[in-house]
């Protein structure tokens, strides 16, 4: 008699796998790819798929939406793994494939993150992809022009899908709350605000989302008959948020990064650590606070200390790497360090400049001295003709015309002479000089 282990028995699915889509009607967002005549949907519904890569944040339907696919298009779909499966599993993977084609059956074949794989598993699906034994979809968190080879790349549509809106997750906790897969059987008391908080703290991934509701509904108050009330002290606890630092129209998020990015900019460190504190404690992200860190560093520090931009990306990089609670340090290293450095918007301010012509006089033309004559016509045309290559020079410095003839004398960049943009400022000073005494043409 055989013995039946408990590891045998059936586990729950967590609520976000019962309450899975099966059709693109019950999938909610990403409307710039599935919404009515969008180009994703009508692939689809015309039965044209073909391999691609979805790269977007967790918990934005990915998986989901590659199972509809196969549905849809009445494909055998295999789902495999790039953190448990080598080149091995992948032979035999196609080996499966190719006898579906065989018997006239078309095979998806959808790898969760992708990007994990090395070249050669990667360029193990190559010849099953050309031939058509399998439409791949990829699944990716990173940017595929950088974690895909380009042989795989190059025969793949890039999707891109982006994170959930708060009010897209509000309609997913809604329905579960009435869906019988979900919560639909069973009383539960939860107010808007609360719903909305949790749509907040989620940051555009419905598994995550749900799970929240899922934790939150199975910790709440159960009356006498049954019914469940969830209160916002039970959210605080299941998350270890404190919920009442976001109001309901999400402004105190907005608020308090502004909050942050002004204490920084005052260059007050003890304002900039505690408003970081409020944002984490609170249930932020670390990683958009990180960006907003990392677009700081130049906008409002700049060249005046070019070591702020590292220790931004650096800091975002170890939220990454860690997470909450641990990236906490990381983050308040990167806020001291741009509170105390040297300002400058020299980088903003001269982009700006530079937008501004550039939108205005999108047809000036390349000035023909720095166009690429890489053919015979071009030469002829007089491509790339007195062209002067700085390093042939014992100043490293040329008066070769740059700008279009309509910008010249437009300066872009102007250093405020803060930190290290002191020297760039005597720098770029000496240059001009240098330029306007050896005939330069400057515009005037």
């Amino acid at each position: 008699m055989d013995q039946i282990s408990l590891f045998d028995r059936e586990m729950p699915q967590p609520l976000a796998a019962k309450l899975r889509p099966g059709t693109l009607e019950e999938y909610v967002g990403q409307a710039h790819l599935l919404g009515q005549g969008k180009v994703l949907r009508k692939l689809i519904e015309q039965d044209q798929i073909s391999s691609m890569i979805f790269w977007g944040p967790p918990g934005v339907g990915k998986t989901t939406l590659a199972r509809i696919i196969a549905n849809k298009t009445k494909s055998s779909f295999i789902d495999f793994s790039a953190v448990t499966s080598g080149i091995k599993e992948i032979r035999t993977v196609m080996e499966q494939a190719e006898k579906n084609r065989q018997y006239g059956v078309r095979t998806i074949l959808f790898v969760d993150e992708i990007h994990r794989f090395n070249k050669a598993q990667q360029d193990a699906f190559l010849p099953f992809v050309e031939k058509g034994s399998i439409i791949l979809i990829g699944a990716t968190t990173e940017n595929p022009s950088f974690e895909i080879n380009s042989a795989l790349l190059s025969r793949c549509k890039v999707f891109v899908l982006q994170a959930l809106t708060t009010q897209e997750i509000k309609e997913l906790l809604s329905h579960a709350l009435k869906d019988a897969r979900g919560f639909g059987n069973q009383t539960v008391y939860i107010d808007d605000e609360t719903l909305e908080m949790i749509a907040v703290f989620a940051n555009g991934d419905a598994r995550n989302a749900l799970s929240t509701l899922e934790m939150v509904v199975l910790n709440g108050e159960m009356d006498a008959d049954g019914a469940v009330t969830v209160t916002k002290e039970t959210l605080e606890q299941c998350t270890m948020r404190k919920s009442l630092l976001y109001d309901k129209k999400g402004e105190e998020h907005y608020n308090l990064i502004s909050a942050l990015h002004k204490s920084m900019r005052n260059s007050d460190p003890d304002a900039a650590v505690y408003w970081l504190a409020r944002m984490l404690e609170a249930g932020e992200d670390p990683l958009y606070v990180a960006r907003r860190v990392v677009r700081f560093a130049s906008e409002d520090v700049g060249l005046a200390d070019p070591r702020a931009l590292q220790i931004a990306v650096a800091a975002y990089q170890a939220c990454h790497f860690l997470g909450m609670p641990e990236c906490n340090v990381h983050l308040t290293q990167a806020v001291v360090y741009v509170a105390l450095a040297p300002k400058s918007n020299a980088m903003e301010v001269s982009y700006n400049m530079a937008k501004e012509d550039a939108v205005k006089d999108l047809a000036e033309p390349v000035p023909l001295v720095i166009r690429n004559g890489v053919t015979g016509l071009m030469r002829d045309l007089e491509y790339g003709k007195g062209y002067q290559y700085a390093h042939d020079t014992e100043e490293k410095l040329t008066n070769m015309q740059c700008l279009p003839d309509a910008l010249l004398g437009r300066e872009y960049y102007q250093p405020a002479g803060m930190g290290e943009e002191k020297a760039l400022k005597k720098r770029l000073a000496e240059i001009k000089a240098w330029k306007k005494a050896h005939g330069a043409k400057t515009g005037e």
